[in-house]
């Protein structure tokens, strides 16, 4: 006797670009059917209630053999440590619902981060005939992924310096590395493989992600390493000084911003939207930040307004200025 198909899935993690994609091919398979679309329900799980999501999806379908209802955003909702007694009621109504679907139903639950794996809801997918669960989880270094992206999706050929420049503009955004991949294809059409020349070109955030890695190496006491990286910065595209120490102000801007929300007690995962950030900035800013204390970053970003004076007043040139500054910020 065959496994019968899942009635309920969860789909969770931090990789929202082939989460949506995950998301994008049920959508597909269900258009694909007779009446598929009239039978296709979507709630924000933030304001929805459970009882109204089960009557959805339990609903006899219209004409078709099957009903879709996707829930975005709620399980995260109603798991969250110190969720209240309506919280846990919800959770309780989804454990005793859900086994219990119709052979029609499918149910998707999609949640924007990675939900835990002793969480209540997760268990009863991986441990339920009719149940499934699927995490999916951004890389910590994109350069394979984008290497593999290009090839099997695109046909195309990157070369691996250039994936690697690629990885560090993009981050973990593999919806954005995607976006500028089909940017970089377009633009070498086919002729030959993509360079790192031509994501230096193509990309303008490629100076940020310098940025980053001086940054990076300044926090692990690298001095050296950091002064290589401004060099590079400077000559890759023949920067105007006073542009890449505006960056660099910027950087720790957003490092002391940071810090502040961490000391507050804020969490990693909400100061992309509380900040105003990108994911992959938020994300860089919180674990650069561990390598300051407050006081340094306060002391840093006020000491830039006093150099970014001497070089508009003549003082100094902007490139002994960043030189020395690089050189002046470390961390102890």
């Amino acid at each position: 006797m065959s496994k019968p198909a899942p009635t309920f899935y969860i789909l969770h993690g931090d990789d929202l670009f082939t989460l949506e994609q995950a998301l994008a091919e049920f959508r597909a398979k269900m258009n694909e059917a007779d009446n598929g679309d009239l039978n296709t329900s979507e709630f924000d799980g933030t304001t929805a209630s459970v009882p109204e999501i089960i009557n959805a999806v339990s609903s006899y379908p219209f004409l078709a053999d099957k009903r879709m209802v996707i829930v975005k955003g709620m399980l995260a909702v109603i798991t969250r440590r110190g969720a209240g007694e309506a919280a846990k009621k919800a959770v309780e109504q989804l454990v005793e619902a859900l086994p219990n679907l119709p052979d029609w139903a499918r149910l998707i639950f999609v949640e924007r981060e990675p939900l835990s794996e002793k969480n209540k809801l997760v268990k009863l997918a991986q441990d339920t005939e009719t149940g499934y669960e699927k995490s999916f989880t951004a890389p910590k270094d994109s350069t394979s992924w984008i290497l593999k992206r290009a090839q099997e999706a695109y046909g195309a050929e990157i070369e691996p310096r250039a994936a690697v420049a690629l990885a560090a503009v993009t981050g973990s955004d593999l919806g954005r590395a995607d976006a500028e991949l089909v940017k970089l294809i377009s633009y070498v059409d086919g002729e030959r493989a993509i360079t790192e020349a031509d994501v230096d070109l193509l990309t303008p955030y490629l100076a940020e992600a310098r940025v980053f890695d001086m940054v990076d190496a300044m926090t692990e006491g690298r001095t050296q390493a950091a002064l290589q990286q401004l060099h590079r910065l400077l000559q890759e595209k023949d920067e105007d000084p006073f542009r890449v120490y505006g960056m660099i102000v910027r950087q720790f801007r957003l490092l002391l911003l940071a810090k502040e929300f961490l000391a507050a007690g804020g969490y990693p995962k909400d100061m992309a939207s509380a900040l105003g950030m990108a994911p992959f900035v938020a994300k860089k800013m919180a674990q650069q930040s561990r390598g300051f204390s407050l006081e340094q970053l306060d002391r840093i970003y006020h000491s830039l307004f006093e150099t970014d004076f001497q070089m508009k007043t003549g003082q100094i040139s902007p490139e002994l200025a960043l030189d020395l500054l690089i050189a002046g910020l470390g961390v102890g």
